[in-house]
């Protein structure tokens, strides 16, 4: 069985992120979203309201499950029985940083990285940028899925 694990904050699920799993589902049995916990973020939504994003959105989907996680991406990975990351990749910067913690896994633990580019329509999308606009009362909505709602 392939499974991967596509880890991240998605602090909000953006259309980039949406992008990244429809198209690797054709790739995998099965694709863990890890909602990794990271004390040193502050994040704009709960971790229920980010696995809600996410599941809404993927109700009818059952290769997709979505979870939240502590610790290493790698150990989560062995708990899970997953063999693959998945990451997107947006930029060279994205690809520098995402090499390095890629070789690291790779060092650590037999789990292979998959990096997937992202669509020119979706490149220029990051969650950064959604909280910036929902902070400022943008129209964040043309950058996110339409399960994702602000309360």
């Amino acid at each position: 069985m392939r499974k991967a694990v596509f880890p991240g904050s998605f602090d909000p699920f953006t259309l980039g992120h949406l992008d990244i799993l429809k198209r690797s589902l054709p790739l995998f049995d099965e694709i863990i979203v890890g909602i990794g916990k990271n004390i040193e973020k502050k994040t704009m939504f709960s971790e229920s309201e980010r696995i809600s994003f996410i599941e809404n959105y993927f109700s009818d989907e059952p290769k997709i499950k979505v979870q939240s996680y502590s610790g290493l991406t790698i150990d989560f990975c062995k708990e899970n029985g997953a063999n693959f990351i998945l990451r997107g990749i947006r930029n060279n910067g994205d690809f520098e940083f995402e090499k390095a913690i890629a070789r690291t896994n790779r060092k650590l633990s037999k789990i292979e990285t998959v990096f997937l580019l992202t669509s020119a329509k979706t490149s220029f999308i990051s969650s950064s940028i959604v909280r910036e606009l929902i902070l400022n009362k943008g129209d964040f909505q043309l950058l996110v899925p339409d399960s994702v709602k602000i309360s």
